[in-house]
């Protein structure tokens, strides 16, 4: 008997109503032919017109997701320039290069041009002629475009721009917080070079402190061993609050300990990390970072790193579900429910606490006692640097010895493992009491405040900045305040400026020129065709748009070509310009 799991008649017309709905459609074809040759399975459509000849088509564009069950072949794309970020700044010997171009004699002449409007323009408002005034604003506006086009980064300020008053706090360190070497940061950031030559970089692993001890059992790893949950053994003694805080301000503690290290080994310290949970729900962090610096410093800088948040302090709930305070449209602010007084704005709160002396910060982070540092070789001979600078053979261990460097390429993996899953992908509950505890968490999140403007802070009696009618109080849309991210809102990939001195852009932009040259070498020019075209994306009201399995067969047609073009160029050339990744293929016409 034929069932929906099994393959059916041959006949169509025999077919029972439940396996004729469990036949697949078109459309789920063409995503799992997307699926098997390696292209979006998600394009959007996109129409391209060129100006010149007056022709115009429609295009499919990569959905570019970074993760693995929206699109496997985005994320595995982006997953690959990730490791390509990685792998090339780790190991860089030569300082990276970030001169900035000068600015042209035009540029200049623009911007002398407009300040002099502005300093015309502010003289029309001090004499109340706004319409010569309006006519200064127009002619700003034009030149803050010419300057634009001109080739420049960063934003311009609008000329009736006021900027706020910044907020000071005192830098002395806390009591309870060990002192910090400190030095001049130099300008270097390639590291320490020990016998002349080798110059190793680290990797290491920070995470947050325990909230309350968990069981050690109830899950099993990838390799078949009995790990943790995360469940906590007593949830009523487990500290919920602390944890939400410590998952909500991760961030600015890493930033904090990047200032640091940089400031206590006095040099530029360049950082690729990735941010992932731990089972138990609090994030971790792995850092590769270029050059080494003794452990000892390292865990010193680890130990003293803490961050204040100078928030009102929001300990108690003075509104719960049920009974939340109400718009008064008439005063333009969230009031009382009962009395109708308006409630404090979060300026307000921070300027009262301003005034008291011996006021604390509503939270403090720092880093738990447990880490892990290695040095990666920069040579695959099997010798190395140690922790203490001397060179020897490695002695691979957790937290000791160096790594060779052809292991690098395992750690770099490891460091882009998750990145094509999502927190809830990753925390996946292995059973009932690791769900709860999850649930538990998520409730405590959503009663903690995520930034200056966040709902939440009506929970406390507090306005919170930009409210508005519309504002549902106590509840947050944030990213932080989600079941799904537990707190992680952010970026998952943290990388600094000069770590590669490349963007990701930049690397996507290298795959494809290895790519082109390849195919060159043989006399085969691509993307020829493409230039002078504009690309917009389709109107909703556009009846003409293809339909998806259609743009899906189409990048299949045409990933096809171009991968017999590519190795049938890799076969007849003999010194190709470098090794690179299949996955650049699609993108390279």
């Amino acid at each position: 008997m034929t069932t929906a799991a099994t393959e059916p008649t041959s006949d169509p017309t025999r077919l029972t109503a439940a396996e004729r709905r469990a036949l697949p459609n078109l459309v789920d074809i063409a995503e799992a032919a997307a699926e098997k040759y390696g292209v979006c399975k998600r394009p959007v459509p996109m129409r391209a017109f060129n100006p010149d000849t007056g022709e115009s088509k429609y295009v499919a564009a990569a959905c570019k997701s970074t993760r693995a069950s929206d699109c496997p072949s985005c994320a595995a794309k982006a997953r690959a320039l990730r490791v390509t970020q990685c792998n090339e700044g780790w190991h860089m010997t030569e300082e990276p290069v970030s001169d900035r171009d000068r600015a042209t004699e035009h540029q200049q002449g623009l911007l002398t041009a407009r300040a002099d409007m502005l300093a015309d323009y502010k003289a029309a408002r001090e004499l109340g002629d706004e319409e010569t005034a309006e006519g200064f604003r127009e002619v700003i506006a034009s030149l803050d475009r010419e300057l634009r086009e001109s080739g420049m980064q960063g934003r311009i300020p609008g000329i009736d721009a006021v900027s706020r008053s910044r907020r000071s706090r005192s830098t002395k360190r806390r009591q309870d917080a060990p002192n910090l070497p400190r030095k001049k940061v130099a300008k270097t950031t390639v590291g320490r070079k020990f016998a002349g030559k080798h110059q190793p970089s680290t990797f290491r692993t920070c995470t947050l402190p325990s909230y309350g001890p968990c069981h050690r059992d109830g899950a099993v790893n990838s390799k078949g061993k009995v790990c943790g949950d995360g469940s906590p053994i007593n949830p009523d003694t487990y500290d919920y609050r602390r944890a939400a805080r410590d998952a909500m301000f991760f961030p600015q503690l890493f930033d904090r300990y990047v200032q640091n290290w940089r400031r206590a080994a006095g040099r530029d310290v360049q950082y690729f990390a990735a941010v992932e949970p731990q089972r138990r729900g609090a994030p971790h962090i792995h850092i590769a970072a270029r050059g080494t610096d003794p452990h000892a410093l390292m865990d010193q800088v680890l130990s003293a790193t803490y961050h204040q948040v100078w928030w009102p302090h929001f300990d108690h709930e003075v509104y719960t579900d049920g009974h939340m305070p109400t718009w008064d449209h008439q005063a333009g602010g969230f009031a009382d429910p009962d009395t109708g007084y308006l409630l404090s704005s979060f300026d307000d709160a921070l300027a009262l606490m301003d005034e008291m002396d011996e006021i604390q910060p509503a939270h403090v982070i720092r880093w738990g006692v447990q880490s892990d540092t290695q040095d990666i070789a920069d040579d695959d001979d099997g010798t190395a640097l140690d922790a203490d600078g001397e060179h020897g053979p490695v002695r691979p261990g957790k937290g000791k010895g160096v790594v060779p460097g052809k292991d690098a390429g395992r750690l770099i993996g490891y460091l882009t493992k998750y990145l094509t899953k999502s927190i809830a992908e990753v925390l996946d509950a292995p059973n009932e009491r690791t769900r709860r505890h999850y649930e538990r968490l998520h409730a405590e999140l959503q009663r903690t405040p995520c930034s200056p403007t966040c709902s939440v802070w009506l929970r406390y009696g507090i306005s919170p900045r930009n409210a508005k009618a519309k504002t549902q109080p106590g509840r947050c849309k944030g990213k932080a305040h989600r079941r799904d991210t537990l707190g992680l809102r952010g970026r998952r990939v943290l990388v600094s400026r000069r770590w590669s001195n490349k963007t990701l852009p930049d690397h996507k932009a290298d795959r494809i020129e290895f790519v082109r040259q390849v195919l060159a070498a043989v006399g085969i020019a691509k993307n020829e065709q493409a230039k002078g075209w504009v690309v917009r994306l389709t109107e909703p009201s556009d009846p003409d748009v293809p339909r998806r399995e259609h743009l899906i067969m189409s990048a299949i047609a045409q990933r096809t070509v171009w991968q017999n073009e590519y190795l049938t160029a890799k076969g007849l050339i003999t010194d190709p310009p470098g090794a690179q990744e299949l996955s650049a293929i699609p993108e390279a016409a």
